[in-house]
């Protein structure tokens, strides 16, 4: 089956809700090219986000993450996954609304710590209880990943291809977003 995609989706949640993985087969189904926000912010300053955080800290990365993504917005209708704290900033939001749509790919805490606890490549969780910060994080920002355009469900046990046909089906139900040919 094939898709038009009228604007670009861009995905939102939590680290360990599945945006990347999600977002790649999304992307490779509907026959869009994919884009990562972390990984372009990574190819500009040649540096991980680990060492961004390190050297300029978290408000330089925040700036330089609306950039990107403002620049990713204004090209092709693709799929975008955006890092766990893009949504949280107000220009970032109205961006993505009035260019693209948002999907927030809503994981509960347990299933979002049995992603992420293993990996050391999540600054924010490097901290004496990486469970709690995480925690933490879910509570603060469930609340404005809920002004997304659109909302899927992640559930332990879903795999990636069944993530996408969630995504796709929900996309479906915005003609302004997505038709089928």
């Amino acid at each position: 089956m094939k898709w038009r995609l009228k604007k670009p989706v861009v995905l939102v949640g939590m680290m360990g809700a599945g945006k990347t993985a999600v977002g790649t087969h999304l992307a490779r189904t509907l026959g869009v090219p994919f884009l990562d926000s972390d990984d372009e912010i990574v190819k500009a300053a040649n540096m991980t986000i680990a060492e961004i955080f390190a050297r300029d800290g978290e408000a330089f990365f925040r700036q330089k993450e609306s950039q990107v993504i403002a620049r990713l917005l204004a090209g092709a209708p693709g799929v975008l996954s955006t890092g766990g704290g893009a949504y949280l900033a107000e220009a970032n939001r109205m961006a993505i609304s009035q260019l693209g749509v948002a999907v927030w790919l809503r994981a509960d805490l347990d299933l979002l710590w049995q992603r992420v606890r293993h990996k050391n490549t999540r600054p924010l969780l490097r901290t004496p209880d990486p469970y709690g910060t995480l925690k933490s994080l879910l509570d603060a920002r469930a609340p404005v990943y809920a002004l997304a355009d659109l909302v899927v469900d992640s559930k332990p046990g879903l795999s990636i291809d069944a993530m996408a046909e969630r995504v796709i089906a929900t996309l479906e139900t915005r003609p302004d977003v997505l038709e089928r040919k």
